[in-house]
């Protein structure tokens, strides 16, 4: 409550570093409920229940976050290993339309095109074209299963500027 009446008075640049200072203080929160994994020579990684996944062509690197990955839900990577044969990924693919602007297809593919960013960890793994990745750089993909449907869902976009109800429609950030 005390952000918000200061925000009111403040300046454009003082809303910025209130903004920064809540961030902050949000990434202290959210610290101390990630694990972190045993130490090797590499940098410390931390989880919190996401798998990331690098594309092909950097594995023997060092994993580094970059705002181009896309990362997986343990319930993501487990339905994949449930659902797809040697050979196939999950494609995501972004079109124009739904309520918001765009929406979120999925598909099993098999064929990779020249376009594509493959992301993979032991044996499952997905696809991303170009252009979509544009809009999904940075997000996290789940697996959701309910009552009344079981789907495949992206959730945390960094790109998408808000979403609708349901999930599968977002518009983008500006």
């Amino acid at each position: 409550m005390l952000f918000v009446g200061a925000m009111i008075n403040a300046s454009k640049s003082k809303v910025l570093s209130l903004a920064r200072a809540s961030t902050i203080i949000s990434n202290i929160n959210v610290s101390q409920q990630l694990h972190r994994l045993p130490l090797s020579p590499q940098p410390a990684l931390y989880t919190a229940g996401l798998q990331r996944f690098s594309s092909a062509s950097t594995q023997g690197q060092a994993a580094v976050s970059a705002p181009s990955e896309v990362l997986l839900t343990e319930s993501c990577v487990k339905r994949l290993e449930e659902i797809m044969d040697k050979g196939e990924f999950l494609r995501i693919h972004v079109e124009g339309g739904g309520c918001s602007g765009f929406q979120y297809k999925f598909s099993v593919d098999s064929n990779r095109n020249e376009d594509d960013r493959v992301f993979e960890q032991g044996g499952v793994g997905i696809i991303v074209d170009q252009d979509s990745l544009e809009f999904v750089k940075g997000a996290t993909v789940d697996f959701s299963q309910e009552l009344i449907r079981a789907t495949f869902l992206v959730l945390k976009n960094p790109q998408a500027d808000h979403g609708c109800s349901c999930g599968s429609s977002f518009s983008v950030k500006l």
